[in-house]
């Protein structure tokens, strides 16, 4: 069985001191208990990133005894088949997917509050210019969106009072709408932006159930499906011995086939 698992930059994992290496297997000598002992990984990226900051996705193979929870499953037996880096870009552009998804709801309730789209504007300049004044204004929107998100969870706050299905309310959704479009802007800011990113999943999908996962499960893929293959035509170019801007040139040929084929 394969499973996905989040690792550190030098391929720890953040619990134990084990060092991965790509196709060493290991085993754990034992009991088995869930977040205490053995091996852990998720069925779902998405799902392993509740759990640990994300520097480095692995796709795991699994086998031996094992324990299986909704979103988390433990093993005697696991090692690396693949590893992928997860970067601050990656990190700020997941929020950036995930805020745009729910951004309506906060619209629906307050369409003359603009503090959650900039804020989400700051996190995608961040991602053109990736400097310390684009990284300042993604900090002061992110903060203003996060006013925003309090007004509207105090509005919930309000509603729930007499409201048994509260969890459901426009208020609700425009709380967590907002809340997720600050996190995409602190995550441009924010050195730990693969923790903002998370929280502006969880944020969203307060109010959008499953679906919203799903969603950002199949924009993490596509990610790592686009690293392998940068990956893929940056080793062809070097072997044709070409300078940068030609394997530059080859590498988005590539891509571009690649989007054309999807």
């Amino acid at each position: 069985m394969k499973l996905w698992k989040i690792l550190t930059k030098d391929l720890k994992s953040s619990h134990g001191n084990i060092k991965w290496k790509i196709g060493q297997w290991q085993k754990h000598e034992g009991e088995l208990e869930m977040c205490q002992s053995g091996f852990h990984a998720s069925r779902r990226i998405i799902d392993a990133m509740r759990y640990t900051p994300t520097k480095v996705i692995a796709r795991v193979e699994v086998k031996g005894e094992n324990i299986k929870e909704a979103t988390k499953q433990c093993w005697s037996e696991m090692r690396i088949i693949e590893i992928y880096e997860w970067t601050k870009e990656d990190s700020v552009s997941l929020a950036i997917f995930v805020a745009e998804l729910v951004l309506c709801n906060f619209e629906k309730q307050y369409p003359n509050d603009k503090r959650p789209q900039q804020a989400i504007e700051a996190a995608k300049n961040w991602l053109k210019e990736k400097n310390k004044t684009a990284a300042k204004a993604a900090r002061s929107t992110a903060k203003a969106a996060y006013a925003a998100a309090y007004a509207a969870w105090n509005a919930w706050n309000a509603w729930n009072a007499w409201n048994a299905k509260s969890a459901e309310s426009a208020a609700y959704a425009a709380w967590s709408a907002s809340h997720a479009a600050s996190s995409a802007a602190y995550a441009a800011w924010n050195a730990k932006s693969a923790g903002s990113a998370t929280c502006a999943i969880r944020s969203a999908s307060h109010a959008t159930k499953e679906k919203i996962l799903d969603q950002c499960e199949e924009f993490i893929l596509k990610r790592l499906a686009r690293k392998d293959i940068e990956s893929a035509a940056w080793r062809a170019a070097r072997a044709e011995s070409v300078d940068r801007a030609a394997r530059a040139a080859i590498t988005e040929k590539i891509l571009d086939q690649y989007r054309r084929g999807k």
